[in-house]
């Protein structure tokens, strides 16, 4: 062979294992991420935060034509968080809160090390030209109907301000416990809440022109989501058993039982109107208000007590209860139409590894399908016309985005379709597959397989395997509608365009197949039952033609961290690398630290979780690892990556690197970091799985 003959080859060799990228990093993660989409009261206008690559405004967009307006200008990628967005009644000005909530140390998120220190403020902006400013420091702010005062929370105090912002704040008043969740009657002559207490929680109403804090109904309960009816008589809300000495484990927490109450608000007498055995734990990613007034004395709420979460409908003046979404799937978003008579929610009903909007009726009766076809849709918000439902969307393509959809249903039209960058690579993407394997125990498995367009008969190629967090999640055949796992899809995307297979794992613990599944026995410290899911995956990658078996790798972070490290500890003979993203490391150290009996584990319980932590595997570990982690992490104490880190070094036989965030949160804040992130993923796979056998 010819000394060019044989650079030509080594030439070819490179670009097969080191494909040309058609696009980048920052080209995938350049859209604009869409949240907090809410509507005016009387106007067919919308608003919702834009997270476009760390730079977080808030836009608005009104009937016929729905252009999309910036009405912020927050120019940097500086880490704090817009949210908890409110209109006033007459829709002209947005009342929101910057900042993330402080940690346990009580200091507000900080990623950029701004010496000056950083705010959790409530701000307002007006609707009409952009105009800004200030309320004062807190969270959790809530209009008064009249539109001209704001009630909010900054610690425990409970304060009040004129929307206006005329004058400072002043203590609303004062009262036991963390008081939160407040509510107005539709008067705007009381204030309902909660005042959280530990072992039980009551609720109150504070009542603006006597002054005076009532109680409805307390007891060794805990009490919450309270709602007023229309005519502001009575109110309702749900209780849960109070604690015990001795709690059952968060396993198993979805059993828990629960019931309705309804009370009258002048006279304080109530009655239990319903009652569920179980079901009562609601799984953390559910909405904020499972509990509605609706039309004709009925009253709407959540509930998973026959195994999924579905809507029940309890008609106050029969005492009537029914089901209004029976079946194998589940329920999230919703939203009542201005009549209160229907209900448009989204659901993976029929298509369990994607969402679509449908609607029932209050009064019971067949679903009825509102959006189709091959993609995702979530938040929905009927317009006060009645005319048109906002909502938020995605495909396997296209990233999240704001959209409008007649009320009667349709496909849904992008609000800011040119938003969207034309470096973005919608036209090179794959569209995800969905596989179905089967666990070690029979137990049937959901993922989504990323196979590169550039593939090739003959190949075998490095394979990644994907698992989520929570583990109270669900991955879907598109983007995803929380921020993280926006990202997360988008790093999926990147590294099948690489040359990867990527395989998305929905493994035991998550949602969307229902509470079996979710609460699958000896799961996490109480065995790591999910683990063999892993397994299965890494078992189902081996079999296509088109793998190389002895290149399989793993990622994730939080929950997933766990898994990837698990899986490095365990069988580094079957996983080649792994990134390990603010993973739990050592189920028995948070369990003494958040609390033993928080988590339900007594001696017994501390060993198993010990024994299902990767800090009991570490003598087994053979595979490369990179770490990445902020030390202001509020999810996953810093000590789990610390003290793993430390342990795998004494070793010194594993190959170990990290990547560390100061000031950082779990979610990360600053769109750089994900970047950064990704991209030192990226780089290390490519160095331990394209290299090496």
């Amino acid at each position: 062979m010819t000394r060019r003959a044989k650079i030509t080859s080594v030439l070819l060799t490179l670009i097969m294992a080191f494909p040309i990228l058609s696009f980048s990093l920052k080209d995938i993660m350049s859209s604009h991420f869409p949240s907090d989409l809410i509507i005016a009261p009387t106007k067919d206008r919308i608003a919702w935060v834009f997270n476009n690559r760390g730079r977080r405004n808030i836009w608005i967009a009104e009937a016929p034509n729905f252009k999309a307006i910036r009405l912020t200008n927050y120019k940097e990628d500086d880490g704090q968080e817009i949210g908890q967005l409110s209109f006033t009644p007459d829709g002209e000005i947005i009342i929101y809160v910057r900042g993330g909530a402080p940690n346990y140390q009580g200091e507000y998120p900080n990623p950029t090390s701004n010496p000056a220190g950083v705010q959790r403020t409530i701000l307002a902006v007006k609707v009409k030209d952009g105009k800004s400013w200030k309320i004062g420091e807190g969270t959790e702010p809530s209009i008064s109907p009249d539109g001209n005062i704001v009630v909010f929370r900054k610690g425990n105090q409970v304060l009040f301000a004129p929307v206006d912002g005329s004058k400072s704040p002043e203590i609303l008043f004062k009262a036991r416990g963390r008081n939160r969740y407040f509510t107005w009657s539709p008067d705007g002559k009381k204030l309902a809440f909660v005042s959280y207490r530990g072992d039980h929680s009551f609720i109150g109403i504070y009542d603006i022109v006597k002054k005076k804090i009532s109680w409805l109904l307390p007891d060794v309960d805990r009490d919450s989501h309270p709602v007023w009816s229309p005519d502001g008589r009575q109110i309702a809300f749900i209780r849960l058993p109070g604690a015990k000495m001795k709690r059952r484990p968060i396993w198993n927490a979805w059993d828990v039982p629960f019931s309705i109450w309804v009370v009258d608000v002048e006279t304080g007498k109530g009655k239990k109107v319903y009652e569920a055995e179980k079901g009562g734990g609601f799984a953390e990613y559910y909405p904020r208000n499972p509990l509605l007034w609706a039309a004709d004395h009925h009253l709407i709420f959540y509930s998973e007590e026959d195994g999924w979460m579905h809507l029940y409908s309890t008609d106050l003046k029969s005492g009537k209860t029914i089901c209004l979404t029976p079946g194998k799937y589940e329920v999230e978003n919703l939203a009542l139409t201005p009549n209160r008579k229907t209900i448009i929610f989204n659901t993976n009903k029929e298509d369990i590894d994607r969402r679509h909007l449908w609607e029932v009726s209050i009064y019971g009766g067949e679903p009825k399908q509102l959006t189709k076809g091959n993609g995702i849709e979530w938040s929905p918000k009927v317009l006060p016309s009645g005319k048109y439902i906002a909502l938020i969307c995605s495909t396997g393509v296209q990233p999240a985005a704001p959209a409008i959809i007649p009320a009667k249903g349709g496909k849904p039209k992008l609000i800011a379709p040119e938003l969207i960058p034309s470096s973005f690579p919608t036209k090179e993407l794959v569209e995800p597959k969905q596989v179905i394997f089967k666990s070690a125990d029979g137990l049937q498995i959901h993922g989504q397989l990323f196979v590169p367009k550039s593939i090739k008969k003959g190949n075998s190629l490095p394979a990644l395997i994907f698992m989520h967090g929570g583990p109270i999640r669900q991955m879907l055949l598109g983007w995803h509608y929380f921020y993280y796992y926006h990202n997360s899809y988008a790093f999926n995307q990147f590294m099948a365009s690489r040359g990867y297979v990527v395989l998305s794992v929905n493994y035991r613990s998550g949602i969307g197949y229902g509470a079996a599944f979710r609460t699958a026995p000896n799961q996490g410290p109480a065995g790591a039952s999910e683990y063999q899911d892993i397994i299965a995956a890494a078992k189902f990658l081996q079999k296509l033609p088109y793998v190389d078996p002895l290149k399989i790798g793993l990622w994730g972070g939080s929950y997933g961290g766990y898994l990837t490290a698990l899986g490095l500890a365990r069988d580094s003979d079957l996983f080649a690398a792994g990134v390990d993203m603010h993973g739990v490391h050592d189920w028995s150290w948070r369990g003494m630290m958040r609390g033993v009996e928080d988590w339900g584990i007594d001696k017994e319980r501390m060993r198993i979780a010990y024994e299902s932590s990767p800090v009991a595997s570490v003598y087994t570990w053979t595979s490369p690892v990179l770490f990445i982690h902020g030390d202001d992490d509020r999810n996953v104490d810093f000590i789990q990556t610390t003290d793993l880190v430390q342990k795998l070094r004494e070793l010194k036989r594993v190959h170990v690197e990290t990547l560390i965030f100061p000031d950082e949160v779990h979610d990360f804040l600053l769109w750089k970091h994900w970047i950064q992130a990704y991209k030192t993923s990226a780089d290390f796979f490519d160095r331990f799985l394209k290299n090496k056998r």
